[in-house]
């Protein structure tokens, strides 16, 4: 499986509330299969009264392979309840004829439904509980091993401050990380040079401003363990 994700969240401020639009790049392959499928993202809605974070709007997944389409909307709750609340609805269909093969419903905090509409059999395909009850967290085995420019080296105090809610270290160090980062880019603009991704190269487009793809096939070893 391959996946290149880029994200360029762009936010927009409505009163009490904030509508985030994310641009850029969703790039699923599937090697095995052959299958490449390409995806937009929805918009993230965060609202202060009361406290309440979602996701809005309509969202395609095409794949050119097999000719499948995904289309999905989602439905944040309406201004006098919350039926709507977290909830997805939408189809997949064969992008040659239009016809829609399998209708998609539920909620994506909970669980989504296939509808086969031959058959009319439903199927669970998202779990979220059964997801995250597997979920588990990788760890850096050992920092000595990786760059010292890698976030998880770079942020390492910052996370550890926070897992030991140790809030006033954790502010500390974020600040002290992004001191350093003005440090950088002030040196690198006195000396005229350009920062250049080691890993990524980027381009720009005027449709999502810009977006980055790996230079190598392979996402590299590193020393990053996940718990049994």
């Amino acid at each position: 499986m391959e996946f290149i994700w880029c994200q360029h969240p762009v936010p927009k401020f409505h009163g009490t509330r904030v509508e985030v639009e994310v641009l850029g790049k969703r790039q699923l392959k599937l090697l095995n299969h052959g299958e490449t499928y390409m995806m937009k993202s929805p918009k993230l809605n965060v609202k202060f009264l009361p406290p309440r974070i979602d996701w809005i709007g309509d969202v395609n997944i095409c794949c050119q392979e097999t000719g499948l389409e995904a289309e999905l909307c989602y439905v944040t709750s309406s201004l006098f309840g919350c039926r709507g609340l977290h909830s997805v609805k939408g189809k997949i269909y064969q992008s040659s004829s239009m016809k829609t093969l399998y209708e998609v419903e539920g909620h994506w905090n909970s669980t989504v439904k296939v509808k086969d509409i031959n058959n009319g059999k439903e199927t669970v395909i998202y779990d979220a509980k059964e997801v995250f009850s597997e979920l588990k967290t990788p760890v850096v085995e050992t920092l000595q091993r990786i760059w010292p420019t890698e976030s998880a080296a770079v942020w390492s105090e910052v996370n550890s401050s926070i897992l030991s809610k140790n809030w006033s270290k954790a502010r500390d160090e974020k600040s002290s990380v992004e001191d350093n980062q003005r440090k950088l880019a002030k040196e690198r603009n006195s000396k005229g040079e350009t920062w250049v991704p080691k890993l990524f190269t980027v381009s720009y487009s005027k449709e999502d401003d810009w977006e980055c793809s790996p230079i190598q096939e392979r996402v590299p070893p590193a020393p990053i363990v996940v718990p049994i």
